[in-house]
């Protein structure tokens, strides 16, 4: 049921301190450390450029990683911090936690939406407006759902798809509370300014 995890490549650094970090950075690297899941800490380096590549992509903090090491175990981590250089905002230390596959996090999760051809309200011309096409969710590490599916079967124009109407996989709960629209069907836009103009 899991997801495609994304690897995160990263070399062990040698020596720690300001000097060692230096370093790093002179060489096109960014430190950093992985801590936690009951093992010694460890000093890492990351390439800079591939960092920034995904920093950009966005999601940095809630996505969970798998962290490749050469001579170490692949181990699942999340980011914990970034800290960036103040005056040019380029990273400059980054903090990533271990996680055991009974940890809980809170990751995106896409939003996939079958069956458009069995919905009626799509055959009149309706069209399926996407408000959430990700939703975050706290999942156990070990049990990362690839995607939650919305079923378009049966749903009409002015019909609204809700979170609490889409069966989640076991044990992945909503980080919000209340029972948020994901999606709705609304009307063709020329039955809507018809509707408009009968009610002028």
């Amino acid at each position: 049921m899991a997801g495609e995890i994304p690897d995160l490549l990263a070399e062990v650094r040698t020596g720690t301190g300001k000097g060692a970090a230096r370093q790093a950075r002179r060489e096109g690297n960014v430190p950093g450390i992985v801590y936690g899941g009951g093992k010694e800490p460890l000093a890492i380096k990351l390439n800079y450029n591939a960092l920034i590549k995904r920093l950009k992509a966005g999601r940095f903090l809630s996505t969970l990683f798998n962290l490749k090491v050469e001579g170490q175990e692949d181990v699942r981590v999340i980011c914990r911090g970034v800290q960036r250089d103040v005056v040019k905002d380029q990273p400059t230390h980054v903090d990533l936690m271990r996680l055991r596959r009974t940890s809980r996090v809170n990751l995106f999760i896409h939003v996939d939406f079958i069956n458009h051809d069995k919905a009626p309200g799509l055959k009149r011309g309706g069209t399926l407006t996407v408000v959430r096409p990700e939703v975050e969710l706290e999942v156990t590490a070990g049990d990362i759902p690839d995607h939650i599916t919305v079923d378009l079967d049966g749903k009409n124009i002015g019909d609204v798809i809700h979170i609490g109407d889409i069966p989640l996989p076991e044990g992945a709960v909503p980080t919000i509370q209340r029972n948020f629209v994901i999606a709705n069907i609304s009307a063709p836009s020329g039955l809507r300014s018809s509707d408009n103009e009968g009610t002028a």
